[in-house]
């Protein structure tokens, strides 16, 4: 019997085990979880509804304070703490408004610290007021205020936001303004920044998260930084920062989750060689920050950064006192902050000590984008006006311009035949172009062509511009300049290709049959012609600077052949950036990844606080307790239990009657026609042939 007992509890149990764990889920959630989800307000301390106005806060105190003054009751230290905390919080209009609204409450740890000061001695000893409300003027330090009257226009441009949202009794927000002004200062020219008053209760609320309960909160309390990214029109693509208060935090997680820009790193002694010098490409300038704090990079440096990766790459270096003499030799760097351009090899590298602003910046990049020899790269073509798509740097009324190019594959003779192209560059471009006599009259037209802007120098990588390289150079030597190494020497070569625009073709208006995309893309040819003059001279620099003018001279004043041609399409040096592909994509629906698991997580902790879980796994309870008794409870129906064994008699009968049957058959068989006798039927007697 106790093994049946004990067997049936059991299986009970089992049954029940759903209902049970449901019933014991609803009361953990009543009884510990939605607590403290749910505390006593400080209105319950008091005894008041909820929202009470401060007259009915200071007539309960007074009550209250004038019976421990009579001695009528004495109050233990901690009621008398949580007392007078609640009463000191809610007369304050401003802590009252923030307490009622957004539950923000900013001092509460001083409950615990006088309690744990104050312990074993009576309430009279307590030093009142617990709260400190000596908070500065904040209105006095708020500036780009943004009220709800101009909320629906701040949105007009493209820039992203990013608003503090204060209050001006809060003294962690007074603390934080002047972080919050170099904040300001620096995202100046790349993002707008403004504050919101708490006392704004309409932007306030747009600007907050929800709860469950429908309470307006800030997760992190004050002062509450939210980032509107670009396009964002709703508050469900709002960003909000939840990391550390500080300058280098804040700017370091807006420019790269709101704005997207990249990171620069830092390089030591060391790794800045190996690691940066010697895997940035060789058609990019270096651009080199020197530190004493070791900030990550401004958002306005990593905007620029953004802007010129096509020219340039970045890097950043921590300013060592022990190190000032290494940098010095290398770069030529006196002291820290201080930024190096890198250009071409051999070339002086350009600094500029002390701090720059967003301008200063745009316009040293700006000047030193390009290397002293520029290169020929697909970006730069138009700008260098080395394109028979574009026009001449002089102006679109320019008809003919020239562009010497080097060409070759990247090493040490294409080095030096850069640095000599260099000087010809330099010496045409100097005011004196020559000190030698006989060399000035000849180098006149070339002098004057490159004033005029219609002569420009360039640089070709003839083994990534294959195509570009074999199209002019088309002969039998080229490969030793163009496309793969294929021989341990390389033969850097120099041409000019003259542009000419043919102006009576283009006023004249020509009638022709529409073509296809396909075909238009392969045969037309581009607008200016061109006319190729390469260079078999020695590397000397006069010689060089004779045959330019030369043939600057007689592309000027010949009549030379008018020829068009469809020029190949320079190759891109650079793939595109892992963070600028799908710029802004990051944020999809302006919401990141991470903030999308941020926000998932903290959605469920704010589920939790629902206080519908706990009824409602109750009432789920009952149901499935209800439902699985219903189903024990009911009697066991005989017509569908003992179907199964009618039906298994019923084929163990079948075999039976067959075999009986069969028995039968054999016993007793059915009579055959010649069996039966029939009536008046004799036997006939036999012959004697037949007996014999």
């Amino acid at each position: 019997m106790a093994r049946v007992s004990s067997s049936s509890i059991a299986s009970t149990i089992k049954a029940y085990s759903v209902p049970l764990l449901l019933f014991s889920l609803a009361m953990l959630y009543q009884l510990v979880i939605l607590p403290r989800s749910f505390p006593p307000s400080h209105y319950d301390v008091l005894g008041l509804k909820r929202h009470s106005s401060m007259e009915a806060v200071e007539e309960v105190y007074q009550n209250i304070s004038s019976k421990w003054n009579s001695g009528v009751e004495v109050p233990s230290i901690d009621d008398f703490v949580k007392i007078r905390y609640a009463y000191e919080l809610l007369k304050n209009p401003i802590w009252k408004r923030d307490y009622d609204i957004f539950g923000i409450e900013e001092q509460l740890h001083v409950i615990d610290k006088v309690k744990g000061q104050s312990a074993g001695e009576n309430f009279s000893h307590i030093e009142l007021p617990l709260l400190d409300a000596a908070v500065s003027d904040h209105e006095d330090q708020a500036f780009s205020v943004i009220t709800s009257n101009d909320f629906r226009s701040m949105f007009q441009n493209s820039r992203p936001w990013l608003i503090e949202v204060y209050s001006s009794g809060s003294s962690i927000c007074a603390q934080f303004f002047n972080s919050w002004k170099r904040i300001a200062a620096l995202l100046d020219g790349i993002a707008n920044t403004g504050m919101v008053e708490l006392g704004d209760i309409q932007l306030a609320t747009y600007l907050a998260e929800r709860k469950r309960t429908g309470q307006f909160f800030f997760r992190n309390g004050l002062p509450s930084l939210v980032a509107c990214p670009p396009g964002c029109r709703t508050s469900d693509c709002l960003a909000r920062f939840e990391g550390e208060l500080s300058v280098d935090a804040v700017t370091n997680w807006f420019a790269t989750t709101i704005l997207n820009l990249p990171r620069i790193l830092f390089y030591s002694k060391e790794s800045l060689g190996p690691n940066f010098l010697a895997k940035s490409g060789p058609h990019k300038v270096k651009v080199i920050f020197f530190s004493k704090t070791g900030e990550r990079a401004t958002p306005f440096v990593r905007q620029a950064a953004k802007n010129y990766w096509a020219y340039a790459s970045f890097a950043c270096v921590l300013w060592r006192e022990e190190e000032s003499s290494f940098w010095w030799n290398t770069f030529e760097v006196e002291s820290a902050p201080a930024i190096v351009v890198l250009k071409d090899p051999g070339v002086k590298p350009v600094v500029y000590h002390g701090l720059v602003n967003n301008s200063q910046f745009l316009n040293i990049l700006e000047q030193n984008k390009q290397q002293e020899l520029p290169q020929l790269r697909s970006i730069t073509s138009m700008e260098l006006g080395c394109d028979a798509r574009g026009y001449s740097r002089a102006g679109y009324d320019a008809t003919t311009w020239y562009c010497v190019i080097l060409a070759g594959r990247l090493g040490p003779e294409l080095n030096q035949m850069r640095e000599t192209i260099r000087r010809v560059q330099g010496m045409l471009s100097s005011d004196c172009e020559s000190s030698a006599a006989d060399n000035k009259q000849s180098s006149s037209t070339a002098t004057m062509a490159m004033k005029n802007k219609r002569l420009t120098f360039a640089w070709l990588d003839g083994e990534t511009q294959e195509k570009y390289c074999f199209f002019y150079l088309h002969s039998e030597t080229s490969y030793e300049t163009c496309g793969p190494r294929r021989a341990p020497d390389d033969v850097p070569r120099v041409f000019i290709v003259r542009y000419k625009k043919n102006d009576t073709e283009d006023n004249i208006k020509v009638e022709k049959k529409p073509k296809s995309m396909l075909a238009f893309q392969f045969d037309e040819p581009d607008p200016a012609a061109q006319l190729v003059v390469s260079y078999n001279g020695s590397a000397e620099v006069s010689e060089i600077i004779n045959w330019i003018s030369e043939t600057v001279k007689d592309g000027d004043s010949k009549n030379l052949p008018f020829y068009r041609a469809k020029t190949p399409e320079l190759v891109p040096e650079d793939a595109e950036p892992i963070w600028s592909r799908g710029a802004q994509s990051v944020i999809s629906n302006s919401i990141g990844i991470k903030q999308r698991m941020r926000n998932i997580i903290t959605g469920i902790c704010d589920y939790l606080g629902d206080p519908r879980i706990g009824p409602a796994l109750l009432l789920l309870a009952l149901m499935s307790f209800g439902t699985i008794w219903l189903k024990r409870s009911q009697p066991t129906i005989p017509s569908q239990s003992s179907q199964p064994s009618l039906l298994a008699t019923n084929d163990e009968a079948r075999p039976k009657q067959r075999r009986r049957a069969r028995n039968l058959s054999d016993n007793d068989p059915p009579p055959s026609i010649t069996d039966v006798d029939v009536k008046d039927a004799y036997q006939m007697p036999l012959s004697d042939s037949d007996s014999e």
